[in-house]
């Protein structure tokens, strides 16, 4: 079976999930309504089945191969490029002025949702090129958005992000590639950067590399970095590519999967760069590229575990093993088995609650633009850490049940099971590890006072006072209910352990940030189906689907959802149980 887009469960998280008829017509999208809306899914959605979704086991087998300096992508991957800038994919929420389209953060996130459930490794090239513009188009000059926006938005140059050294992961502090000044306003780039996502390729006529170095008078620490605009090839007077630049791939990773997504060791030698924002101000210039790309990562989790279910889903629709304690009959198709069904149906409620997850986060960056303020900052900054690990473990745990699923055939590489689970295990350490998105939630973005913590339950407390719920979904009401207070109490016990206790704080991090997850989840999850049973009633739509929407959601209520009880106590727990354990090296 070919991935099929989700157009139809995307388009129904949109409109009745995340209500985005508030953008139609509005001052931030005066030309933006449903027709343009359901046109441009259902483009993507052909440009994902029927371009993307062909090559994904193409190149997972074919990989890319490094010819000298010149890096080969898979077959068919040039043409794919090309297809995909032709569409204007680049910039659809880009800024109009430089070629961009404007449209909202929602849309283009549901595009790449099932960009990433067609080919993740494709995918990843503009996904890179997404965090370039969002950072050129912040921090940039005047000239450097006149000169690389309008080319990059064209899908005519791609963009990379150089963070990662040998001996500096996450840890940029430890940083040492340096940017010597030329003394023409430019400067040399003199370093190694590794496992840099498309990082060199055929398919563009330019690559531009957003690069983090010191300067010469740079204080240690992360106070020392800058951000530096490195392209492949120097522009000329005209603004076009010319003298090939001192940046070079001088290695290809070896990787557990992304096969056909080039991961470069990347060697700057002396490399002609320019300085974008202020000297030494580059962590927080390059966090908006990191941000864009930490969304964009939860994408990758919804898109390739919903790939994952639907080959699940058509393969237990087929194979046929012994007998069905739900049909009574022989020699059953194993979806007509309990066990296979009920991981078939975690794996789906999972999936949607994650893309319901992302969309609300990418909602939140949307309502920034429609006049949210503070409150709407403090959403996204909220969610995106909970989008960007939620989802990816959802990936991981879904990918492992496909395999699940498959039996013994889902461990033979011919039936595509075992690359969605390979595919989906670097997301999880994409753009800051999960542990990394954790403490940056309870750190950071929980803040001293709680405040978008507090905002989150008191949307959910007035859902819950929805009369529909107590009609329809009281049982469900009530577990919504049990599990926000946890969170609550969760929320209230790591703001008292801040300055106490620290590392219970940091102990309870991956808990917290999975309680979020499962919280918002099943409530995203339940409001959609308060208006799937609307929809219902009043005799809209597929039936049928309706009630499926319904069912998943009371999956995810029974099987995800009552963890939150385990997590608040995890969560309590803090240190204590890790503080005398000692495991020997030898």
């Amino acid at each position: 079976m070919t991935y099929r887009p989700s157009v139809k469960d995307i388009s129904f998280c949109l409109d009745h999930v995340l209500g985005m008829d508030g953008h139609y017509g509005s001052a931030a999208f005066p030309d933006f309504d449903k027709d343009l809306r359901d046109a441009v899914l259902e483009a993507a959605g052909q440009l994902a089945g029927e371009v993307l979704a062909p090559l994904n086991r193409v190149g997972d087998a074919n990989g890319t191969k490094l010819n000298g300096d010149r890096v080969e992508v898979a077959p068919g991957f040039v043409d794919a490029i090309h297809a995909y800038a032709e569409g204007g994919w680049y910039g659809v929420a880009a800024d109009p002025a430089y070629g961009g389209q404007g449209l909202p953060k929602m849309l283009e996130q549901a595009c790449f949702d099932m960009f990433h459930g067609a080919n993740m490794a494709f995918t990843l090239l503009p996904t890179l090129s997404q965090g370039a513009i969002e950072a050129i188009h912040e921090h940039g000059t005047q000239g450097q958005k006149d000169l690389y926006l309008p080319k990059l938005i064209a899908g005519q140059w791609s963009g990379t992000m150089n963070l990662t050294e040998p001996q500096a992961g996450s840890d940029l502090a430890a940083l040492t590639t340096k940017a010597e000044p030329n003394g023409d306003g430019t400067y040399a780039i003199t370093g190694q950067k590794i496992f840099i996502t498309w990082g060199e390729h055929d398919g563009s006529e330019n690559i531009v590399h957003l690069v983090l170095a010191r300067l010469p008078d740079a204080p240690k620490g992360t106070r020392g970095i800058s951000l530096f605009l490195c392209p492949k090839f120097i522009l000329d007077s005209d603004g076009n590519p010319g003298e090939r630049n001192a940046a070079r791939c001088v290695g290809l990773e070896h990787k557990m999967g992304i096969h056909a997504s080039p991961t470069c060791v990347m060697a700057f030698e002396g490399a002609t760069a320019e300085l974008i924002g202020p000297p030494h101000g580059g962590l927080a210039a390059m966090f908006t590229m990191m941000n864009a790309a930490r969304l964009a990562v939860g994408f990758e989790g919804v898109g390739i575990a919903d790939a994952a279910w639907q080959k699940a889903r058509a393969y237990a629709a087929e194979r046929r093993q012994g007998r069905s304690a739900i049909t009574g009959a022989d020699n059953a198709v194993i979806y007509d088995h309990p066990d296979v069904r009920l991981m078939l149906a975690l794996m789906k409620a999972r999936v949607e609650a994650g893309r319901a997850i992302c969309m609300a986060t990418a909602a939140a960056i949307d309502a920034g633009r429609l006049g949210g303020g503070d409150a709407a900052r403090r959403r996204e900054d909220f969610l995106v850490p909970i989008a960007k690990a939620w989802s990816t473990d959802m990936a991981v745990e879904v990918a492992s049940l496909g395999v699940q699923v498959h039996g013994g055939m889902g461990f033979i590489e011919e039936t595509g099971a075992a690359q969605y689970y390979r595919d989906s295990r670097i997301a999880p350490i994409y753009e800051g590890t999960n542990g990394i998105q954790a403490a940056d939630l309870v750190g950071r973005k929980l803040g001293q006072d709680g405040m978008a913590a507090k905002e989150l339950e008191s949307d959910i407390k007035s859902f819950l006072s929805n009369s529909a719920l107590a009609a329809n979904f009281k049982v469900e009401a009530e577990l919504l209910s049990q599990a926000m207070t946890a969170f609550s109490e969760a929320t209230a016990h790591l703001l008292a352990q801040k300055t106490a206790q620290p590392l219970d704080v940091a102990a309870g991090a991956t808990t917290y940030l999975k309680l979020c997850g499962d919280l918002v989840g099943g409530w995203l999850l339940l409001k959609g189906a308060v208006a799937a049973k609307s929809m219902i009633d009043a005799g809209e739509g597929d039936t049928v689907w309706l009630g499926d929407r319904i069912r998943l959601m009371r999956v995810f209520f029974a099987h995800v959802l009552p963890h939150a009880g385990a997590h608040l106590a995890a969560i309590r727990s803090g240190f204590g149980a890790l503080g005398g354990l000692e495991i020997p090296v030898d």
